[in-house]
């Protein structure tokens, strides 16, 4: 059985939740890609994310006009989805890293959330 590409498994860059929070308030802004479902997405993220399933991130990145010159942080619940996502982008030539811990660990951090 061939397993889909973003079968969750292996290790990525990360960076920290409070290191994330900082860097989003300094230019360039880091791209935020939430790869959640819609529903986990209208619950809670972060401020300026953008979501796309990671099932459908293959088909939507193109969509998405991502600046190449600025770096992605791809987001999930638990960092369990996203490294799939961090791959894919780093394989399109992307600088990209997962935020370790996921939403878990930004809430842990008692970081702010939208639900807009």
């Amino acid at each position: 059985m061939k397993l889909p590409w973003w079968f969750p498994f292996g290790r990525v860059p990360e960076i920290a939740a409070h290191e994330l929070n900082d860097r989003i308030s300094k230019k360039p802004a880091p791209h935020l890609l939430d790869v959640r479902s819609a529903a986990e997405f209208a619950a809670g993220h972060i401020r300026g994310a953008v979501n796309v399933p990671v099932t459908a991130l293959v088909s939507g990145l193109e969509a998405l006009a991502l600046d190449r010159t600025r770096p992605v942080v791809a987001i999930c619940l638990s960092a369990h989805r996203s490294p799939p996502a961090v791959r894919l982008l780093r394989e399109r030539g992307f600088d990209a890293v997962q935020l370790a811990g996921g939403m878990l660990a930004w809430r842990a951090a008692r970081l702010p959330e939208s639900r807009r």
